[in-house]
C-alpha cells in the first residue's frame, strides 16, 4: 500500500508546476476576487515538533499577525495528524478554505510552491493517511523527498521554512489589501492548477 502511496504522490509531483514566491500574490488575489476575503479560512497544517512540518504553523501564525481572522493552525494552537478531524470541524460551513502545508520534492523544485484550485492531501509525503481539505491548496517544497521522509523533514531548513512562511502570508496579505505596499512585489501572474 506505501508503495502505491509513494507512485501516486511522484506522479503528482510530475504533473504539477512548481511556482516561484513570486507567483504567490497573483494566486491569492485570485482567492480574494472570488470571495471578497469574508468567507475564507486559512487552514494551516503542520507541527511545531519538526522543523519542516513547521512551515504550516508558522504560516498561521504570521497570517494572525497580518490581521486574518479565520486561520486554523499556528503555533500555539497546531492542526497536526494527532487534532486534524478535531480542527476541521471549527471551519464554519460556508467558508471556502486555502490549505497550506509543507512538502518534500526533489532538489531543483525546493524552496517553490504547488499552487492549486484542488485540495491539499496531508502529509501524502510521509505516508499519511489523512483526508484531502481545501478548496485551494499551497504546498511548500521545503526539502528532498528520501528514502526517510520523516527524517528530511527534521532536518530541514529552519531559516528556510521561516522565508517560505512569510512569504506565502505576506503576499497572502498584500493580495488581500492588509499591507498595500507589498502588493506588486510578490509579482502578478499566478500558476494554479485545475
Amino acid at each position: 500500500m506505501r508503495t502505491s502511496k509513494r507512485h501516486v504522490l511522484d506522479e503528482a509531483l510530475a504533473r504539477r508546476k512548481w511556482s516561484a514566491g513570486s507567483e504567490l500574490n497573483g494566486f491569492f488575489k485570485e482567492v480574494w476576487n472570488q470571495n471578497q476575503g469574508e468567507k475564507i479560512t486559512f487552514l494551516c497544517i503542520g507541527t511545531d515538533r519538526s522543523s519542516g512540518d513547521a512551515l504550516g504553523p508558522l504560516a498561521g501564525s504570521k497570517l494572525i499577525k497580518y490581521g486574518f481572522r479565520h486561520v486554523i493552525g499556528s503555533l500555539d494552537h497546531p492542526c497536526d495528524s494527532s487534532n486534524f478531524n478535531d480542527r476541521l470541524k471549527a471551519i464554519p460551513q460556508n467558508h471556502l478554505v486555502v490549505a497550506i502545508d509543507a512538502c518534500l520534492g526533489t532538489a531543483p523544485s525546493v524552496g517553490h510552491y504547488i499552487l492549486a484550485r484542488q485540495p491539499l492531501l496531508p502529509a501524502q509525503s510521509v505516508g499519511g493517511n489523512l483526508p484531502p481539505v481545501g478548496d485551494y491548496s499551497v504546498a511548500a517544497i521545503v526539502n528532498v523527498k528520501g528514502l526517510k521522509p520523516y527524517s528530511s523533514l527534521q532536518m530541514t531548513s529552519l531559516y528556510q521554512v521561516m522565508c517560505m512562511a512569510e512569504e506565502i502570508a505576506s503576499a497572502a496579505a498584500a493580495a488581500f489589501g492588509m499591507i498595500p505596499h507589498l502588493a506588486g512585489k510578490h509579482g502578478s501572474e499566478s500558476a494554479i492548477l485545475d
